[in-house]
């Protein structure tokens, strides 16, 4: 019987990890997740891709979090309704999630569910990933965001391990009931 078959069986379905990555780096943590969960991933694509000219980027990027746009995503992302717990990732955009992963949040209930926040970034704006997505979210269990500095280096595994030892999820993964 494989582990997704034993989660189903408790009753918690599989953890379940949405991410957006532009540059590579949201990508990194979300597979190093997923190889210490062993959980499903969902990675998310706008529909028409961003500018790579970082000039355009940021003004399209700005543009999209100053009027609360949401893009359309390309089809075939994972449903969230069988799955508990759900780990949400992007890259932080000029102190904000970006924009895909918003719109996957906001068109998805996830009432009930406990979302783990993740991100990226280079050092810039500060961002309140947890307060956003509770925003997006208002009837999720939203915990602590964890915040890497590009791709987490070598020391990505032991901040994933501490992260989701704080967040209360490592316990359970141990046990085999996420």
């Amino acid at each position: 019987m494989g582990n997704s078959r034993k989660h189903e069986n408790a009753g918690y379905g599989n953890p379940l990890i949405v991410s957006y990555s532009y540059s590579g780096n949201t990508h990194r943590i979300a597979q190093e997740i997923q190889a210490m969960l062993k959980c499903d991933w969902c990675e998310i694509y706008p529909w028409q891709p961003y500018p790579m000219a970082f000039t355009e980027l940021l003004e399209q990027v700005r543009k999209e979090i100053r009027t609360g746009y949401y893009p359309r995503l390309l089809p075939g992302s994972r449903s969230p309704y069988s799955c508990r717990i759900i780990l949400a990732g992007s890259p932080n955009w000029c102190g904000s999630i970006a924009p895909p992963l918003a719109s996957w949040l906001y068109r998805n209930d996830l009432s009930g569910k406990i979302i783990l926040p993740f991100c990226s970034h280079c050092g810039g704006v500060e961002a309140d990933f947890r307060r956003e997505i509770a925003r997006l979210c208002p009837r999720a269990d939203v915990r602590e965001t964890l915040e890497v500095v590009g791709d987490g280096g070598e020391g990505l595994r032991e901040m994933l391990r501490q992260w989701l030892v704080r967040t209360g999820i490592w316990e359970e993964a141990a046990m085999g009931i996420v």
